[in-house]
């Protein structure tokens, strides 16, 4: 049985043995792009729909960047490629990743499908809502339905995420793509609650993390320096560097912990294997 605990270990010992090459790809591909997506927010007050556009057009750009630099951590996590090899095996399997993504975000909207549908079967103008619309227009009956189902939705959502905990690494390793979800689903059979626990216990943390920087920075910053009108100002450039150094102290962790329990699946499946023809 694997042992999280074990996974954890190795993923601290690969990440302090590695510090030198992966912080140049952590301040490229995750500081960089969360230090300027961190102002988006003010950027958007009062602007017009093409500036808007723009903004999330280059958070897209921001995000796929930041998935190539999770994968060249994957890769070197996977022992198969040393720094400079690791940008070389990022390009070649970004896109057969990006593709996978894809289809695992296509998934979960079809799985979200039943709040809107419900939501337009009763008369509601999705627009409205969507704009911010009074969320006490919805009734009574209908918003316990959509709590209900928001809850199952979330235990749901977590048990897949845990069964496809390894999809990446299956694909950057085996040179799959659609099949890695299958092979994921596989090697994670009978491990999938405490995986949940570990990526439960990881998304408390790390919110909990990002949420004192900004806001304890936050408020030192704006005391400090000018922080008068609204959009983008010195404060909120000055929070937004910190927050983003948060955030990409703990975005190293998942492309090398989901490496690592790829490695100590496949070692137990590559165990039970041997036993079972002897």
């Amino acid at each position: 049985m694997v042992k999280m605990g074990t996974v954890w270990d190795r993923t601290a010992e690969f990440l302090s043995d590695n510090i030198a090459a992966i912080l140049p790809i952590a301040l490229l591909t995750f500081f960089v792009p969360a230090s300027i997506e961190g102002n988006f927010e003010a950027a958007r007050t009062g602007a017009g729909a093409g500036f808007t556009a723009l903004l999330y057009g280059l958070q897209l750009l921001f995000a796929l960047v930041s998935l190539w630099g999770g994968l060249a951590i994957t890769a070197m996590a996977l022992d198969i490629a040393s720094e400079r090899s690791a940008s070389n095996i990022a390009t070649r399997r970004f896109l057969p990743v990006l593709v996978v993504s894809i289809v695992i975000f296509g998934g979960a909207c079809v799985l979200a499908l039943p709040i809107p549908g419900v939501l337009v079967a009763n008369g509601y103008d999705m627009a409205t809502l969507a704009r911010g619309g009074d969320p006490t227009a919805i009734s009574m009956q209908m918003a316990g339905f959509i709590a209900l189902y928001a809850l199952a939705l979330l235990i749901l959502g977590l048990w897949l995420a845990a069964r496809l905990m390894v999809t990446t690494p299956v694909v950057v390793r085996e040179n799959r793509m659609l099949s890695a979800l299958g092979q994921s689903w596989a090697l994670t059979r009978g491990a999938a609650l405490r995986i949940v626990g570990v990526v439960i216990l990881f998304v408390i943390v790390s919110w909990v993390a990002e949420l004192a920087a900004k806001t304890v920075f936050g408020s030192i910053f704006a005391l400090v320096a000018s922080n008068d009108g609204d959009g983008v100002t010195l404060a909120t450039v000055m929070t937004s560097i910190v927050v983003a150094a948060v955030q990409s102290a703990f975005m190293v962790i998942p492309p090398a912990f989901t490496a690592k329990l790829y490695l100590a699946l496949t070692a137990q499946a590559g165990l039970r294997h041997t036993e079972a023809g002897a």
